[in-house]
């Protein structure tokens, strides 16, 4: 292996260290060995979280996490989705803090794409899965010629 190959595999290997599946997750739940903690902003949160999840915004962490969480516990963090930055602030904060954590790839976007239940004030509810995204779902239509 040459040291650009090298390199590659040390990074790839550290990465999966700290990151974790929508699905993983799910199937962690409620009892996985860890808080899962939705980091967004309140109006987020209220607009639909994962059941089961914990509420502690990136900014209240450095504030906050002690009283929520005990010292050393294994932490998911997640925020909006793949286009959103906040649960890797989120993560550092922890990590910096001490916590073990790691971070939901695909955020609450791809829980819900997943058709895994978001809570609402509503109650909790979920979508159909959409076919792109996981084959984790019992039988899909086939897919249209054209694709």
């Amino acid at each position: 292996m040459n040291t650009n190959t090298t390199d590659a595999a040390a990074y790839f290997r550290s990465k999966l260290q700290f990151e974790i599946d929508v699905m993983d997750v799910a199937a962690g739940l409620p009892n996985g060995g860890f808080v899962l903690v939705d980091t967004r902003r309140l109006a987020s949160w209220e607009h639909g979280h994962i059941p089961g999840a914990v509420h502690l915004p990136t900014a209240d962490i450095p504030s906050r996490a002690p009283e929520i969480l005990p010292a050393g516990t294994p932490v998911v963090v997640y925020s909006w989705g793949p286009g959103c930055n906040g649960s890797t602030f989120a993560a550092l904060a922890l990590a910096t803090l001490g916590y073990p954590v790691r971070e939901m790839l695909g955020g609450i976007e791809y829980w819900a794409r997943n058709g895994l239940p978001v809570r609402t004030a509503d109650g909790d509810g979920a979508r159909e899965a959409d076919r792109l995204v996981t084959a984790h779902q019992p039988s899909f239509p086939a897919p249209p010629p054209s694709l």
